[in-house]
């Protein structure tokens, strides 16, 4: 069985792309050859090898110093498209044991214990059929679109909040990475810690604005996880102002801590035939139920969220930043 790798993208101080092999905290390999993840991807789909096994037969370059290409904001999400509209960003909530409290409570209409929200219906459905056996289907999670991949920012830099943004806020995920070959048939590449930023505020106001809460920026990685998922992932999310802690929480994820099986995850996502034209990269956000907005925690431009998680490698950093208000959105006519 091949050890599980993790794998970076950044750019020298030139701006040549390279892909590398982490080593240890302070030190990477780059491929002397291969200069993307996707690049590498195809190449063992071509071969019908993992894409570990690919790499351990790649040629390398001298190791490089990992805290400078990480001091130095030279770091790029560990995987992504030459075509950016070719890769989508998703997700899928209400997945975690756990996760419906805030979600509930956000969304209640009502204060009789008998009525369920539909929040809470579709959490207690995937409590009961969210995980089926192997090669059954179960029932469908929430899913949501948030950009394709304009959208994701890298690790170390800023999320751009709108302006018209009500709430900035994080949401420590697992993502999945998945390349669609020239057949149409989805692979899972690895998998990353995630930071999906929504904005709470607005998905507060009504349930049916959890579509626009979701149109946001979104980070993964720095590092890539090659083989498969830890059942049992304890992480922790914790936010900085002024060099300061001033939120942090322990998450769990990974699927002994979730209401849906990756398996019924993925069929529900890949069931799509848009969802599986060649040459797509598919970036999929596993759900949480640890949010600092939960505890009356209101992010500000400025701050710095980090996420970790043991076997992961180095943590996910984020700053927030706020576009410019840009008025009313104007289209032309021909």
């Amino acid at each position: 069985m091949t050890t599980a790798k993790r794998l970076i993208q950044y750019v020298e101080p030139d701006g040549r792309r390279r892909l590398a092999v982490v080593i240890s905290d302070s030190a990477v390999a780059p491929f002397a050859a291969i200069s993307t993840c996707y690049e590498a991807a195809n190449a063992a789909i071509a071969e019908g090898c993992s894409l570990a096994a690919f790499l351990e037969a790649q040629p390398k370059d001298p190791v490089a110093d990992y805290h400078a290409i990480a001091e130095e904001n030279r770091l790029l999400v560990p995987f992504d498209h030459p075509d950016p509209s070719h890769l989508l960003v998703t997700g899928t909530g209400l997945t975690h044991l756990g996760s419906a409290d805030t979600r509930d409570s956000m969304h209640s209409a009502t204060n009789e214990p008998d009525m369920l929200t539909d929040t809470m219906r579709m959490f207690r459905e995937g409590l009961e059929f969210g995980r089926p056996a192997e090669g059954e289907i179960g029932c469908a999670p929430e899913w949501f679109y948030k950009g394709n991949g304009h959208s994701l920012v890298a690790p170390g830099s800023d999320l751009l909040s709108p302006a018209f943004a009500r709430d900035h806020g994080e949401e420590p995920e697992i993502a999945g990475i998945y390349l669609v070959d020239p057949n149409g048939t989805p692979w899972r590449v690895g998998f990353a810690l995630g930071n999906e930023f929504s904005d709470h505020v607005t998905e507060r106001q009504n349930y049916l604005l959890l579509a626009h809460s979701k149109l946001r920026p979104s980070s993964f990685g720095p590092e890539l996880r090659l083989g498969p998922l830890p059942a049992d992932i304890r992480g922790t999310s914790r936010i900085r102002r002024g060099g300061e802690v001033i939120w942090e929480k322990p998450f769990l994820t990974g699927e002994s801590n979730m209401s849906h099986s990756l398996q019924n995850l993925e069929h529900h996502h890949f069931k799509y035939d848009q969802h599986r034209v060649p040459g797509d990269v598919h970036v999929h956000f596993f759900g949480t139920a640890t949010l600092s907005f939960a505890d009356g925690i209101n992010a500000k431009p400025g701050d710095i969220f980090e996420l970790s998680a043991p076997g992961f490698g180095r943590a996910l950093r984020s700053g927030i930043s706020s576009m410019p208000d840009t008025g009313l959105a104007k289209v032309a006519s021909l």
